[in-house]
């Protein structure tokens, strides 16, 4: 039997990293080591096992048969130990250890933004690692703890949690656009407008669903430009761009202080909550249950 050293368990976790991030300089950024002192690790793990684990060209990193094989039983290993690890965390005061979130940008700014000053002060042994990203991944192939996305777009497979309420989804526009375009009174007068666009982390353009009473329209336009960020097509609309589509709260401030009009107000819609969603498991982190929490209590 092979006897393991702490240098040899730390190299090995150093691999299931490389594979999960697929390649060495994803995997030093998420480690904060630098790629050359990741290589120069792998290398000397390689040297003492006596076969090459990973295929290197100036392109990319594979894995070989001996690293596949290997990969398979480190995943599936240290899963076993952090469960172990977290188990023990029953027997804390508090929750302790390090969390990692994939979050919406709407959720980090609606979200947590408001909630996470004081969720650090209350549990100082958490470490959060907080990745904010619309584009939409896999969490559990990426080594994320837990993602957050509107509700209607949580994987199938996840156990999901609501955070907060319903959305509200409004039109808007900048003062100066609306009065030197033509009047709009009626969604089917968008066609005679300059419309903003906004492609969401699946690749789809986010569509415009606009409520009266029973009705429910989805609305389709001819864009006059599609943006994939809601911060950019928001600071289009403030400078005369055109109307874009986004959550009331994003821009309560522009409506406020007169910067931003609600168009067609009368024809808002509402949309799922965010939702907090993670990999069904038995044993769910203590410090993410403390994370959901306070998030419910925070709303």
């Amino acid at each position: 039997m092979t006897h393991l050293t702490r240098t040899d368990l730390g190299d090995l976790n150093l691999v299931r990293v490389i594979a999960r991030a697929g390649g060495f300089r994803r995997a030093a950024l998420e480690l904060d080591i630098s790629p050359s002192a990741l290589s120069h690790a792998v290398r000397n793990l390689e040297a003492r096992l006596g076969v090459r684990l990973f295929n290197r060209t100036n392109r990319s990193v594979t894995p070989t048969d001996a690293g596949h094989e290997l990969i398979a039983s480190l995943v599936s290993g240290f899963s076993v130990i952090e469960e172990g690890l977290e188990g023990i965390n029953r027997y804390r005061d508090r929750p302790t250890g390090r969390l990692r979130l994939n979050v919406l940008t709407d959720a980090a700014r609606l979200l947590l933004a408001p909630a996470l000053a004081s969720f650090i002060v209350r549990y100082p042994d958490v470490k959060l690692d907080i990745t904010v990203q619309d584009e939409f991944i896999d969490i559990v192939s990426a080594g994320y703890d837990a993602g957050i996305r509107f509700g209607g777009r949580v994987p199938e497979e996840m156990v999901a949690q609501a955070i907060g309420q319903d959305l509200r989804w409004i039109m808007i526009a900048s003062p100066a656009y609306l009065a030197a375009s033509p009047p709009l009174t009626h969604p089917t007068d968008l066609a005679f407008h300059r419309c903003i666009g906004l492609r969401t982390g699946t690749g789809a353009l986010e569509r415009w669903e606009l409520e009266h009473g029973e009705e429910m329209r989805a609305v389709h336009v001819d864009w006059a430009v599609i943006v994939n960020e809601t911060a950019l097509a928001i600071e289009l609309a403030e400078r005369g761009a055109g109307i874009t589509y986004c959550q009331e709260h994003r821009v309560a401030h522009q409506i406020e202080a007169g910067e931003l009009c609600e168009v067609l107000p009368e024809r808002s819609s509402f949309g799922p909550a965010f939702h907090i969603y993670y990999p069904s498991r038995r044993h769910v982190p203590k410090a993410l249950r403390a994370l959901i929490d306070h998030l419910r209590s925070h709303d």
